[in-house]
């Protein structure tokens, strides 16, 4: 996972570096960072948008095909991808966003815990030093992962025995700034500073509540729009609920476990995901969307029943005349098939007749 992380911190790193360096706050170049990764995010959530319309339109269909094959799960499956690709519906398109936050998250863990490396772009070389020296002067071991944390924390405390590093690395860490508003984003929340909280409080211990709060308040929005798209005739989904409900205790979870800036990133995304929800139904309205989609697909029916009426009067024309033998087609073919086929009958008999090469028909021939 530490392998994966680096790789995905990579990227995200030199972002965070660039824009440290614009606004020489961590906390909100953090905010900034969420705001550039869901502008990202905007085409895909517009798509979700409109996926989720479309779900509500061809709810009943789909509840039709579960209906006719029940009993049979194989062909179940098949009819279901033949009418979600008839009517142009991808049913993975609504995980995408959050499939794609989530290495989003997995790569700022890393960059969190290297800001050393990703923030001010030291080299390993003068990164593995300082390693040697903490390694020297601590009491206990320093795990590898927040090594570099432990390096910052321990020159703006003293940072005589790091001379080693030279003046200018340790007016770099000494400079960096990953406070915001009191708080150390460098810092792990800790269970143990509820009991401290009267007594010696540490304003760190707010980004995890606020990061449960504020993904309950998203699951909420988002359940609270499920229902709405419910009324339009798609059912209940008891497990999606369940996700929902369990990403607060995830988010909280997340925030005890890692550094205060990544429990401030997930608290962002959270507010902004409601800020952008917000506006995105505003914008595109589900049931608005559905309701266009339900007139277009009406509108596509009825075209459909007027070729197949068309290619049946054909038909019966083609064969009065002689042109087509009655056992020569199928019926309910599309009038283009129909012509098709009658172009490639006369082309053969033609053919015949003067002893010539059949030439096959196609869509340029017909137009």
């Amino acid at each position: 996972m530490n392998a994966f992380n680096q790789i995905l911190g990579y990227p995200l790193g030199w972002v965070m570096w660039a824009l440290y360096g614009i606004i020489r706050n961590y906390g909100v170049a953090l905010l900034v960072f969420t705001l550039l990764i869901k502008a990202c995010l905007l085409p895909l959530t517009l798509k979700q948008q409109k996926s989720s319309a479309k779900m509500m339109m061809i709810q009943p269909l789909i509840n039709d095909v579960q209906n006719r094959y029940k009993n049979d799960k194989e062909k179940l499956n098949e009819e279901l991808m033949k009418l979600y690709q008839k009517e142009g519906y991808n049913p993975m398109s609504g995980c995408l966003p959050l499939l794609i936050q989530m290495p989003v998250l997995f790569g700022l863990i890393d960059v969190i815990y290297k800001p050393l490396y990703h923030i001010l772009r030291l080299p390993k070389e003068t990164i593995a030093v300082g390693k040697e020296i903490l390694a020297g002067i601590s009491t206990t071991p320093v795990a590898d992962h927040i090594a570099e944390l432990s390096i910052i924390r321990s020159v703006k405390q003293d940072p005589t025995p790091f001379m080693a590093l030279g003046q200018d690395i340790i007016d770099k860490i000494q400079a960096l700034n990953l406070n915001l508003f009191g708080m150390d984003l460098t810092m792990q929340p800790s269970m143990s500073m509820f009991g401290e909280i009267f007594t010696n409080f540490n304003p760190v211990i707010l980004i995890p509540i606020l990061s449960g709060v504020s993904a309950l308040a998203s699951s909420l929005q988002s359940m609270r729009q499920q229902s709405v798209q419910a009324t339009e005739g798609s059912p209940n989904n008891s497990s999606m609920k369940g996700m929902m409900l369990m990403m607060p205790i995830f988010s909280t979870w997340i925030a005890f476990s890692v550094p205060a800036g990544v429990g401030l990133y997930w608290f962002y995304s959270n507010i902004t995901g409601i800020v952008e929800r917000l506006i995105v139904n505003r914008i595109y309205n589900p049931k608005e969307i559905a309701k266009k989609a339900k007139l277009e697909h009406a509108e596509r029916l009825e075209k459909e029943r007027l070729e197949r009426i068309e290619a049946k009067k054909q038909l019966k024309e083609a064969v009065k005349k002689g042109e087509i033998s009655p056992e020569a087609l199928p019926k309910n073919l599309p009038a283009k098939e129909v012509n098709r086929k009658k172009l490639a009958e006369a082309r053969k008999r033609d053919a015949e007749k003067y002893g010539e090469e059949y030439v096959e028909v196609t869509d340029e021939d017909l137009v």
